[in-house]
């Protein structure tokens, strides 16, 4: 579950903690992606989930996918504003619709990496 008072700004966001919050906060375990649009990366909440019959991952390949979007988050430096964002967003993904998040680093460094996710 997502206890921002027990996490640090600073601290990655794990796949647990991730699972947690989606499923506390919609009720579903939404599928996540990384979507590049005119040399700019979001994160997007997508409208199908791990639960549904027609979800095209079972759970072990479903973690595994979300451990690689979490390993670009939180090397950009993101997971406090992915927390943030997730549990603060008015919105909800409905069918057709997901819910996007522009991923924008700040520093050099990390403006090096995010050219590295955009190649």
């Amino acid at each position: 579950m997502l206890d921002q008072t027990a996490e640090r700004p600073s601290d990655p966001l794990s796949v647990e903690e991730l699972i947690g919050c989606l499923r506390q906060r919609w009720r579903a375990t939404y599928d996540l992606q990384l979507v590049v649009r005119r040399q700019r990366l979001y994160l997007q909440v997508m409208w199908a989930y791990l639960e549904q019959q027609s979800f095209p991952m079972d759970e072990v390949t479903y973690r595994a996918h979300i451990a690689e979007v979490l390993d670009v988050v939180n090397r950009l430096g993101l997971a406090a504003e992915v927390r943030r964002w997730i549990t603060t967003t008015r919105d909800k993904p409905r069918l057709g619709k997901a819910l996007s998040l522009q991923l924008q680093a700040e520093g050099p460094a990390a403006q090096s990496l995010l050219r590295e996710f955009l190649v």
